[in-house]
């Protein structure tokens, strides 16, 4: 008999190896989890367990101008410095609209920060009689308020950085400046083409360097010119999204064709064109779709938030996964029947 059954110390051996087993299977099983969790496969969609951000309505005053610039920004949750997101509304429009995409963005990790342009947002036709209302937001859409739109960008940027620095401020270091991304639709688009790259002539006159890159919903070439000369000086990562009847409704003559005139004028390197199906204008707004009493197609979105997200994951966060799909078979796993899909 060997000395551990001498003194009964062999049960107990076999106990305490059962026991480091159990725990070292145990273990092994949580680390598979951690692994597991960790290579799951990204997502531009999912925000679950994202915490509840806040919204914050403040307002940018530009000394030089004398004006008031209305922001309402979407903040996520935490006290960590969150990449910015700005968006520009389109004509008539104000910085509650697209709630669904502030919304995405801020539980995606993004301070989604929504401008105001006085004299082309929704104060031309609130509390004006219906008859009035077309003829004023027609006038809206004239040079001066393009010019006023494009001086509000760089103005809220100067001021989201004080904001940033100042103690005690809501925005005191929660804004992460060096990685900007700027977004509008409509006159918005046209807004955020003017700021991200758009050449005038032969020179960049309102490019914004700060900005990293950007997203146009219904873009626009401009009126005259060959769009060569507009685009193809373009530095940074553009994403255009139009609809095979993105029109300008009653108060543009911009038909779908010549929203398609922007991406061939681009230059190669970070660049996407997504064209959405039987989408019209007010597909990519979250406003009622009027038009024969239309209901919303709801995987214009789905589409829409995806690739938006998965491109500022991208560009602004230097996420290689989002990156990879984005460029792989990612967006056409969100994508329908019709929906076309091109990249440089």
């Amino acid at each position: 008999m060997s000395d551990f059954n001498r003194y009964g110390l062999l049960p107990a051996l076999i106990i305490v190896i059962s026991f480091v087993l159990f725990i070292s299977s145990d273990t092994s099983a949580v680390l598979s989890a951690a692994a597991f969790a960790a290579e799951k496969p990204y997502d531009p969609l999912d925000t679950a367990g994202a915490p509840k951000g806040g919204k914050l309505e403040l307002t940018v005053r530009d000394e030089k101008r004398r004006r008031d610039i209305p922001v309402l920004i979407y903040l996520p949750e935490g006290k960590t410095a969150s990449p910015v997101v700005m968006f520009s509304h389109g004509l008539g429009g104000s910085r509650e609209g697209n709630a669904y995409l502030g919304e995405h963005w801020s539980a995606r990790g993004y301070a989604a920060v929504f401008i105001q342009h006085p004299g082309s947002d929704s104060s031309v036709w609130k509390d004006k009689q219906a008859s009035q209302r077309l003829a004023l937001l027609k006038d809206a859409a004239d040079f001066e308020n393009y010019r006023l739109r494009v001086k509000d960008v760089p103005a809220v940027i100067d001021q989201l950085e004080k904001w940033n620095k100042t103690a005690g401020n809501a925005l005191c270091g929660r804004l992460d400046i060096s990685r900007l991304g700027m977004s509008g639709h409509s006159f918005g688009a046209i807004t955020t083409q003017a700021v991200s790259g758009q050449s005038y002539g032969r020179r960049q006159l309102l490019t914004d360097e700060r900005i990293k890159a950007a997203i146009a919903f219904s873009p626009s070439v401009p009126k005259t010119g060959d769009p060569k000369r507009s685009f193809g000086s373009v530095k940074i990562p553009w994403m255009l999204m139009t609809g095979t009847k993105d029109g300008g409704g009653a108060i543009s003559d911009t038909d779908p064709k010549s929203r398609l005139g922007v991406y061939p004028a681009l230059p190669p390197g970070g660049k996407y064109e997504l064209v959405l199906f039987d989408a019209e204008h007010l597909a990519f707004s979250d406003s009622a779709i009027r038009k024969e009493n239309r209901k919303r197609n709801p995987n214009h979105h789905r589409v829409i938030i995806a690739l938006s997200t998965a491109f500022w994951d991208a560009y602004l966060r230097g996420d290689s996964a989002a990156k990879a799909w984005l460029d792989g078979a990612g967006p056409a796993s969100v994508m329908e029947k019709g929906d076309r899909w091109q990249k440089k």
